[in-house]
């Protein structure tokens, strides 16, 4: 079972008094999880990242069923970990409880709103650890933690007794060291489901073009090692406009923040980091106008994307546009480097996509993801195109994929 070398597992976002013991054996035993924040935790009241939730919240009554089914399995619960409030941000930095270290960052923050249950799988704390992805939250911490992670397709895992951000969009993911491990944890928490062959790769050129100086590049020998496995490179797609899909996902998700947060901000007005206030007052200012605009966008990209998928493709480009920021640097929050994140992030959440980060580029010794997008329902292809690409199962020569970036 994994354990954190040098230092505390606190120092990792892990709080260990949550401890439990699997129900029995299975095919996780012998590993050892944690879970973010968010999820319940029979007897225990859900934190959620903000003393004023924990304060306004009566304990659970039983455990989240992702967490029930993972004990069930023979995984080993090592403990909680700290999450961003609510779940809302992509940073890391909790002003009431502090940032978990990122250990392949160091210096740098580990992203969020899952950066507990990523840094201590980084650190070597668990095997693996359960998460919430709505615009990004394990996928970003992924990417910059150097881990493999998978946001799922939307209500493919019971998402009962985790504390919602965002309903249309919120889904369970996790976090893994290894593409193996990661797929394990797939096989008990995914519906069943026959492996299909996802032979397409579809590079999201706008993506590559808009992502930092020396991140294209660092994932230029990860595309060529998709070539090897004999998956064909279609022509880029173009003109998706990520620009005006991540403008979409900001409406449509704050809308959802407001109509399931709103009340309680308004009531019991909590003690929050200033930029997460900010976000929350500006969603009860949304309008129903935007709205109505916005989800003529998703609908039209959702149609698009359909098409380029088709029954065998991926969608492909780098997870987040850089390297984690430094430390600190959310403290003066900058919406236009939060929407070139979401840019990134939002297509698989508008269409309700699965997408998996692989850990397969460093920019300056700083890791960066490579993020795969498949079509609804092939959580279980990705899984299995993970494990391909990270045995380097494969002899094919390789063939030419399209320049770009």
């Amino acid at each position: 079972m994994a354990r954190a070398p040098f230092e505390s597992p606190e120092r990792f976002g892990l709080d260990p008094s949550f401890a439990r013991d699997p129900c029995g054996g299975g095919p996780l035993s012998g590993l050892g999880f944690a879970a973010k924040e968010v999820f319940d935790l029979a007897g225990h009241v859900t934190r959620s990242g903000n003393p004023d939730w924990l304060r306004t919240h009566a304990p659970a009554t039983a455990d989240a069923p992702a967490v029930a089914r993972l004990l069930e399995a023979g995984a080993r619960l090592q403990g909680r970990t700290l999450s961003d409030e609510l779940a809302f941000s992509l940073a890391g930095e909790n002003l009431h409880y502090g940032t978990p270290l990122n250990p392949r960052a160091p210096g740098r923050v580990p992203g969020g709103s899952s950066s507990g249950s990523a840094s201590a799988v980084a650190a070597g704390c668990v095997d693996f650890a359960l998460g919430t992805d709505t615009s990004g939250s394990v996928r970003i911490p992924a990417s910059y933690c150097g881990l493999y992670g998978l946001r799922p397709t939307h209500g493919a895992i019971d998402a009962r007794g985790v504390t919602p951000l965002a309903p249309a969009f919120d889904t369970v993911g996790w976090f893994a060291v290894t593409a193996a491990v990661l797929e394990r944890v797939g096989a008990v928490l995914l519906p069943p489901g026959e492996i299909r062959p996802l032979r397409r790769i579809v590079p999201m050129a706008d993506a590559f073009d808009d992502a930092a100086p020396g991140v294209a590049a660092a994932l230029r020998p990860a595309l060529d090692r998709l070539a090897s496995l004999g998956l064909a490179f279609d022509a880029p797609a173009q003109g998706l406009s990520l620009a005006a899909a991540a403008q979409a996902y900001r409406v449509l998700q704050s809308a959802e923040v407001w109509r399931t947060h709103g009340k309680w901000f308004e009531r019991t007005r909590p003690s929050m980091a200033p930029e997460i206030a900010a976000r929350l007052r500006a969603a009860s200012q949304v309008t129903a106008r935007e709205i109505d605009a916005a989800q003529r966008e998703a609908d039209a990209l959702r149609a698009r994307i359909d098409d380029l998928l088709a029954h065998d493709g991926v969608l492909c480009l780098p997870t987040a546009p850089d390297v984690a920021p430094l430390l600190g640097a959310s403290a003066q929050p900058d919406a236009q480097t939060r929407m070139r994140v979401l840019a990134h992030t939002c297509i698989a959440g508008l269409c309700g996509l699965p997408q998996v980060s692989l850990p397969l580029g460093t920019v300056d010794g700083l890791p960066v993801g490579l993020g795969l997008i498949g079509g609804r329902g092939r959580d279980r292809d990705l899984l299995a195109l993970a494990g391909r690409i990270a045995s380097g199962d494969g002899n094919k020569t390789a063939t030419a994929w399209p320049t770009f970036g």
